[in-house]
């Protein structure tokens, strides 16, 4: 059977997986627990109109659920391993270098999840406009993509092999 390439699909280093794992565990369960004491603390202060502590641990409380609802997304779309990698053709997983056409300047960086922070090299999301364009080009093509401020810029591939970590 052929892998399909899910652009849903997070891919994840086990030790990355663990990691988000455990901290999903840990703010449903002993940090749900902690930001409600605080709240409870707070509440029993008085007016709830002027009570800063109150209205802080009630914002705690919403990044605390957020970051739950991201990490269950990222978990049950995950998988574990190395994503499908062909040597020369960028996709996740692998070292890119690209040379910016507009000022020659050249980049290496990782093609991964963001949640795969820790690499000790710079780490673009495929789902960034950049890592978007470039996903499935071979070295020496050029993809143009648009920019967060509307301006377009070209890159061409330079390199693309797989990651080997440390």
């Amino acid at each position: 059977m052929a892998e399909s390439h899910d652009e849903n699909v997070t891919w994840l280093t086990q030790e990355a997986y663990d990691r988000l794992k455990a901290e999903l565990e840990h703010l449903s369960g002993p940090g749900r627990i902690e930001i409600a004491k605080k709240i409870e603390a707070a509440r029993e202060e008085g007016d709830l109109r002027e009570n800063g502590g109150y209205h802080a641990a009630k914002e705690e409380q919403g990044k605390i659920e957020g970051r739950i609802l991201q990490l269950r997304h990222i978990l049950d779309n995950a998988r574990v391993g190395e994503a499908p990698r062909t040597e020369g053709v960028v996709g996740p997983g692998m070292t890119v270098t690209v040379r910016f056409e507009r000022d020659d300047e050249e980049v290496t960086f990782l093609l991964a999840s963001r949640e795969e922070s820790g690499a000790p090299i710079d780490v673009y999301s495929p789902k960034s406009p950049l890592g978007a364009a470039i996903s499935g080009k071979k070295i020496g093509e050029k993809a143009t993509y648009t920019m967060p401020n509307g301006r377009s810029n070209t890159v061409e591939i330079l390199e693309a092999v797989p990651y080997v970590g440390n």
